[in-house]
């Protein structure tokens, strides 16, 4: 008995994944396809000023999306992205259904991609995670303090140069896990799938100890760990 209880779970799951797969597909070919395109890739003929990230290499998982989805990406610390809230058009099961099936159609191994080249980073000692903070504290004055701003709000001196407009995110709003914003800033956004390179990849300058200290200290000054 407890194994067909068990099958029947798995199927009636599978059945509703299935409907529920069908139902973002729709909404978003009804939708989103315009800014997005077929492939998530956002290659439409719409023009924009800051163009959305191509959903096929974006680092978010299935829950940060629907969050997204849900609240617009305004309301996530972003300053240009032009994402709106679908909050008030969609409901729950419709809001999932989308963020269901962006992740499965686009991009299924985000989540196995970003733990395997987490994985590949170099493990910190206990001594040397003694020091983090008063390292990363030194390393975003010395650098990210000039784009994302002293609170990390995205209000930087480099956001106020009319000929180089950029739009960094505000810190203490973002959603990305501390994992993410790792590599996040050991590959750049151009790795993750934003159209503008405003955020660099800092592998080269600095080593996985400097940029682990730098998220551990954003982490505490603008998240509070949460």
């Amino acid at each position: 008995m407890k194994k067909l209880l068990i099958a029947s779970f798995f199927i009636t799951s599978l059945f509703s994944s299935e409907i529920n797969y069908k139902i973002g597909q729709e909404i978003y070919e009804l939708t989103c396809i315009s800014c997005h395109g077929v492939d998530g890739t956002t290659q439409t003929e719409v023009k924009f000023v800051v163009r959305p990230r191509s959903l096929s290499s974006s680092i978010l998982n299935e829950e940060q999306s629907y969050k997204i989805i849900k609240k617009g990406s305004h309301y996530w610390g972003s300053v240009a992205d032009i994402m709106p809230a679908f909050d008030s058009i969609y409901d729950e099961k419709q809001l999932r259904s989308v963020a269901l099936y962006i992740s499965k159609k686009f991009n299924p191994d985000a989540q196995k991609r970003v733990e395997k080249l987490y994985a590949q980073s170099n493990l910190i000692s206990k001594e040397k995670q003694i020091k983090m903070l008063k390292r990363g504290k030194k390393i975003y004055k010395r650098n990210c303090i000039w784009c994302h701003g002293p609170s990390g709000k995205g209000d930087g001196e480099a956001t106020r140069n009319p000929e180089k407009s950029i739009y960094p995110y505000n810190l203490g709003k973002t959603l990305l896990t501390t994992k993410q914003m790792f590599l996040y800033a050991k590959y750049g956004g151009k790795f993750w799938g934003t159209d503008k390179d405003d955020m660099p990849s800092w592998k080269r300058k600095y080593d996985d100890y400097t940029l682990k200290s730098v998220v551990k200290y954003i982490d505490k000054e603008f998240r509070g760990n949460r």
